[in-house]
């Protein structure tokens, strides 16, 4: 049974476009659904979550406590070290994590991870190792996809539907 979702960010909970305002400010967009989705996972499931990303920003760390991700990692070179430590201090094995991400610095994890996932607009390189190829994009739906094909395997489909009922 999966316990924790770990999830990369640009091109995963986004759609991988960076964008600066003339005053340098940072905009990225997340999908309401993914976030919903997560919502549920950890505040109605009670579930474990952590982003993992390689990159800083003030506007991801929002979204992280928006959703209630207690394990939040930015700036990270090395995420299936950081996603090792984060196993030991939860007391969880790699085959109760389920991975998604979409580039080359996510493949380590992913190879590692009891179940991965990547989206529609996945590295080639990386659709060939994970265990589920998801059929939407990067922050369009893709965390959502993966999180509802986790509860429906894991058997708590029911939970997670009526947690909103």
């Amino acid at each position: 049974m999966i316990e924790l979702i770990v999830l990369d960010v640009d091109g995963t909970l986004t759609n991988g476009q960076i964008i600066y305002t003339n005053s340098g400010d940072e905009i990225k967009a997340f999908d309401v659904a993914d976030g919903l989705a997560i919502a549920t996972w950890t505040k109605k499931l009670g579930k474990k979550a952590a982003i993992i990303t390689g990159r800083n920003s003030k506007i991801v760390e929002r979204r992280a406590k928006e959703l209630n991700i207690e394990h939040f990692y930015q700036g990270v070179h090395n995420k299936d070290e950081v996603l090792e430590s984060i196993l030991k201090q939860e007391n969880l094995s790699w085959n109760q994590v389920a991975v998604i991400g979409d580039d080359l610095n996510d493949y380590k994890m992913l190879k590692k991870a009891g179940l991965s996932f990547t989206p529609a607009n996945g590295s080639k390189y990386i659709k060939d190792i994970v265990n589920i190829k998801c059929q939407s994009f990067g922050g369009s739906g893709a965390v959502k996809e993966m999180i509802e094909y986790i509860i429906k395997e894991d058997g708590i489909e029911e939970d997670y539907i009526n947690a909103w009922l």
